[in-house]
Order: structure tokens, then C-alpha cells, then sequence
């Protein structure tokens, strides 16, 4: 099994400080954190700083992003950069495709490929009055700029906003995960209906089949349940490998399926001890 990231390293002497990321714990004290399956999950509390690495390891690695703006310019991911900077990569091999995609962006996703649609729209009928030019080459530059927006159509359909956000979320996952690749995840259960989420596990699975790699921050049992997957736990303060069943996640929500009442009685009588 070979991996395009094969672990993460801070680099010797890199300069920390007091405020975020390095006021979360596990963040603070990360020093080498290895890779071992093609898909490792991130998971843990809220503010447990899963998300940040996520996103510090994407800007190290250069990925691109699904979403209204580029990686570079994402004004969010201002302390994943701080992270980012003290950070070293160990890859076996570079990877064709780096995706990085968090489930808030698909709708910004969606208005940038509207945009740029209608970009094309505009420039193919400016360069087909353009009496400067013979007509043959005019049709031929707006044929040009045309098959452009066509192909963006046939992608994400001629209304981009034509579904709902889990589908729209699907969809670009469907149409950006090619193999072989490292795709960064953040969250993508949250639009999702279980039985969408089932989708996407179908997805990642055979797409690492294939040759990619995932790391996936998520707070899904339905996704941590992957065969073969690793999973990394961010808790106390640490980051560790832990195993599928032992996950407070998981315990939740089988002990709440299995008898919700415990956890509703308090809601119903507030006097019940």
C-alpha cells in the first residue's frame, strides 16, 4: 500500500506562541503524526483542533479548493496558515490531483461556476461583435470560449443552484474526486441524510480502491465505520489512533438509538432525577 502523505512533522525550531492555533492543545503539542490507510479520519469534540490541522495540511500540500474563493485568498484559514508554515510533509510520490473541500463551500462553489459561466456567455458574444475581426474568426473564438461553458454545463448542469445543498454537495464531490488523488474533507456529512452519507462512503471507498487518499475531518459514526480506515482521536489535548467501537460517537449514538428516552427523559419531565 503506498500513500502520497505518509506523515506530518513540525518542523525543529519553529517558532509557537500563545495565541491560535497553538492555544488548542493537541495543535500545540503535535510534533509527528504518521499516516498508516488510504483513509484516516479525523475526529473529536468541537474546537478540538481537527478542522485546523485539516486545513493547515492543506495549504502545505497545495491543494486546490471547491469553493467561492481559492485556498490562497480564504481569509478563514488565516490560523491554518500560521499552522501550515511550521509544518513538514513526508510524501512518497505527488499526487495528480489535491482537493480540499469543506460541506459550507458548496454553495460558494456553485456561485463561482455561475459566475464564470456567465463570464463566457459574455466574453463568446463581445468577441462575436468585435467588427475588427473577420466573422469566420469571430465564430471560431466565441466556438472556443462556447465549448468552455459548455463543458462547465455538462459538469454542473446549466443551473448550478438547481438542487439541494447535500445534492449539490454530492454532485461536485462526484465530479472532482478522480483517481489517483489526496482529498481533503472537512465535515462533508453535515448537508447529508444518512442515506446520503452511505453515498459518500461508497465514494470514498472506491475511490481509494483506486489509489487515492482521504483525510476526512468528520463527526460521523456512518463514515468512521469505513473498513481499514484509521482513525486519529483529538482528545485531552492529544492526537492518537483509536479504535472504531471505543469512540464516544459511537457510544452515543448506539446508546441513544437503543433507548432514547434516557437521554429525552429530562427534556419531558425536568423533575425526573
Amino acid at each position: 500500500m503506498a500513500l502520497f502523505l505518509e506523515a506530518i512533522r513540525r518542523r525543529p525550531h519553529a517558532a509557537i506562541d500563545e495565541t491560535f492555533p497553538w492555544s488548542v492543545s493537541a495543535l500545540r503539542s503535535l510534533q509527528t503524526l504518521r499516516f498508516t490507510a488510504p483513509v484516516t479520519f479525523f475526529m473529536g469534540e468541537n474546537g478540538s483542533g481537527k478542522s485546523t490541522l485539516l486545513e493547515a495540511i492543506a495549504l502545505a500540500a497545495g491543494a486546490a479548493t471547491a469553493g467561492a474563493l481559492d485556498i490562497a485568498d480564504d481569509a478563514t484559514l488565516t490560523g491554518a496558515r500560521r499552522l501550515a508554515a511550521t509544518l513538514v510533509l513526508q510524501r512518497r510520490a505527488q499526487p495528480r490531483a489535491r482537493m480540499f473541500f469543506r460541506a459550507e463551500d458548496a454553495f460558494g462553489f456553485t456561485r463561482r461556476i455561475e459566475s464564470e459561466m456567465q463570464a463566457l456567455d459574455a466574453q463568446a458574444d463581445a468577441l462575436l461583435g468585435d467588427e475588427g475581426a473577420g466573422l469566420q474568426a469571430r465564430r471560431r473564438a466565441a466556438g472556443y470560449v462556447r465549448g468552455q461553458r459548455a463543458a462547465l454545463a455538462a459538469s454542473y448542469g446549466e443551473d448550478p443552484h438547481a438542487q439541494s445543498h447535500g445534492e449539490t454537495f454530492l454532485a461536485i464531490l462526484r465530479r472532482r474526486i478522480a483517481a489517483p488523488g489526496l482529498y481533503l474533507l472537512d465535515e462533508p456529512e453535515t448537508p447529508l441524510s444518512p442515506t446520503r452519507v452511505l453515498a459518500l462512503l461508497s465514494l470514498i471507498y472506491e475511490a481509494a480502491r483506486e489509489g487515492s487518499q482521504f483525510i476526512v475531518a468528520t463527526h460521523s459514526p456512518i463514515l468512521a465505520a469505513l473498513p481499514s480506515a484509521q482513525i486519529l482521536l483529538f482528545e485531552n489535548g492529544t492526537i492518537g489512533t483509536a479504535a472504531y467501537d471505543d469512540l464516544e460517537h459511537v457510544r452515543v449514538t448506539r446508546d441513544f438509538l437503543v433507548a432514547p428516552q434516557r437521554y429525552l427523559r429530562h427534556l419531558i419531565d425536568p423533575q425526573t432525577p
